[in-house]
């Protein structure tokens, strides 16, 4: 935004936003503003005609003391005199074409603009189309597994997507910047070998557009004709199959409003739990929960759903989500709530939820909207179907229920079927034979839970609907960090061997530690299959994101149902 003009009818680095009217209804321009600018602010009331059409323009003065150095490019635009100081300083120059209506935003000027009307499509959609495919410089990404992690990739000189190393089905791209040629573009005159450098995020595209009326127009027309192409570059489809959206957009408002009719059954089967990043850690420790709004509070040992939306069951529609929001959730690492294991979190930053609107569908993850393209269920879908179509290496046995203990929790517990699959012949029990180090002190590190006959590293849970993609986010955790560590960690490595010769001196793992075979074996509800329909899309991700950094360190993966 700082970039001066190189001449009085060059170009200049501007911010263009494309914005979406509901049901494509038609509206006055000055709706796309935020309702409390006109009152702050002395928005335009002249309007020039570019190309036939009618377009507010930029606000009338005398020249401040320091000028902002777009005023130049918006009164070569617009035609009228524009003088705003540089300080804070925002201007906004919202269009219509015959395909759809625009913004031009500088200083802060985005923030002028009405989120509900912003397309979240446009910037992605746009560089998927047209991006140089050696030219990417720079990519953000979101990962979509739970975590809320945000990984940024960037080099000095353009390259092509695949030297970034990103994970095409868990990343969800935020932002991405490049270089474009072959456009007709005022900033790349016909017959060169030029090239101008794009950053597109979800809503908007930053680059040199012209600064005169009919070469603007022009630009606008090449950007335009870029986004009706029917499909993405093959390198860049995966780009367009998973969007994150502003949460106060239209099509989030929208999902919003579907969402809030599910929050009034807990038991309703598109709704789970997920742990939020801030709880990862001490999750897999805690002994007990307390959830909490106002003067009312719940202590639980198991976090489940249907607790947790006890708490907005006499909401209304449309105040179910605030509601959640203002519920408290603390972990606590013993049975007696005095050692919190992490820090206060909000109801809805564990809510899961996957969310049809119409056609499309849309996913709720801690507090953030995402929305699935075409293609990206499909192509997921067939990736696990493979995963999970594998037969099994090793008998597990059954996990019937047991009867309720003094505290009413299950007797079979974890600890009991894991001694149950151990007793078979050539099965060792490892559930909780902590390894510690240095590097893992305290808790230290649990490997497996059982060591299978074939050097199989078996890691088991049990995750119920009421438990959500909890469970399953520390299953495939341990399992990645488990191996990780064998691998890299010469004194961890060391210690497993040992504890594995002192119990079969003559285990084939102590001569063969090249290929790990790794068993996710899990217990659904009422011991169902597992299946595509069974887990959850986050489960799904994460799932096949753990699959495929276990492969890449030489380790075949395997998933078993448990029955009852």
């Amino acid at each position: 935004m700082a970039a001066k003009e190189k001449s009085s009818t060059g170009t200049r680095k501007s911010t263009l936003h494309r914005l979406a009217v509901p049901n494509g209804g038609e509206v006055k321009l000055r709706t796309l503003v935020r309702p409390h600018y006109p009152r702050q602010t002395r928005l335009p009331g002249p309007r020039v005609r570019l190309g036939g059409r009618h377009r507010p323009a930029g606000e009338r003065g005398n020249p401040p003391e320091t000028r902002a150095d777009w005023c130049p490019a918006v009164e070569r635009i617009t035609g009228l005199e524009v003088n705003e100081r540089n300080h804070s300083a925002a201007g906004l120059v919202l269009m219509r074409t015959e395909r759809g209506l625009y913004a031009l935003s500088y200083g802060v000027g985005q923030h002028m603009l009405d989120p509900y009307y912003r397309d979240d499509e446009f910037g992605l959609e746009f560089a998927t189309r047209c991006l140089d495919e050696d030219g990417i410089i720079k990519v953000r990404n979101q990962i979509m597994d739970g975590r809320g992690r945000v990984d940024e990739y960037s080099v000095a000189r353009g390259e092509r997507i695949d030297g970034f190393g990103l994970d095409r089905f868990g990343a969800v791209v935020r932002r991405i910047c490049g270089t474009v040629s072959g456009i007709p573009l005022t900033s790349l005159p016909y017959g060169t070998s030029k090239h101008v450098r794009v950053e597109c995020s979800e809503s908007t595209i930053k680059l040199p557009l012209a600064t005169t009326p009919e070469e603007f127009l022009s630009d606008l027309r090449a950007i335009e004709e870029v986004c009706s192409r029917p499909d993405p570059l093959p390198e860049l489809g995966f780009v367009d199959r998973l969007r994150t959206l502003d949460n106060r957009s239209r099509k989030a408002v929208d999902a919003q409003a579907v969402l809030e009719g599910m929050l009034a059954d807990p038991s309703h089967p598109r709704l789970t739990l997920g742990v939020p990043e801030s709880c990862q850690e001490g999750f897999g420790s805690a002994q007990a929960f307390r959830i909490s709004s106002g003067s009312r509070s719940i202590d639980v040992t198991d976090l489940a759903l249907p607790v947790l939306l006890e708490f907005v069951s006499d909401k209304t529609e449309g105040e179910r989500l605030k509601a959640l929001a203002q519920v408290r959730v603390v972990m606590f690492s013993d049975d007696d709530l005095k050692t919190p294991a992490s820090a206060a979190t909000t109801g809805k930053e564990w809510l899961i939820a996957d969310v049809p609107v119409g056609t499309a569908r849309y996913f709720y993850g801690h507090g953030k909207w995402y929305e699935v393209g075409a293609g990206f269920l499909e192509t997921l879908e067939e990736e696990l179907r493979e995963l999970l179509g594998k037969p099994s290496s090793v008998q597990l046995p059954a996990w019937p229920k047991g009867v309720p203990n003094a505290k009413g929790r299950d007797s079979h517990d974890e600890d009991w079927y894991n001694k149950q699959a151990a007793g078979q012949k050539g099965y060792l029990l490892f559930d909780k034979k902590n390894i510690v180090t240095d590097k893992f002190n305290g808790g230290g590190l649990e490997v497996c839970d059982v060591l299978g006959p074939d050097n199989q590293l078996i890691c088991v849970k049990k995750a119920t609907s009421s438990d959500g993609t909890a469970p399953l986010n520390h299953l495939f955790a341990q399992a990645v960090t488990a191996v990780e560590t064998l691998r890299s960690d010469e004194a961890i490595r060391s210690a497993f061997l040992k504890q594995v010769a002192d119990r079969t001196p003559d285990h084939r793992l102590l001569d063969d530690f090249g290929t790990l075979k790794v068993v996710l074996a899990i217990l659904l509800k009422d011991g169902k299959e597992i299946t595509v329909d069974s887990l959850f899309a986050f489960a799904q991700v994460s799932l096949l994101q753990s699959a495929r950094r276990l492969r890449a360190m030489n380790a075949e993966v395997e998933v078993v149902a448990i029955r009852r």
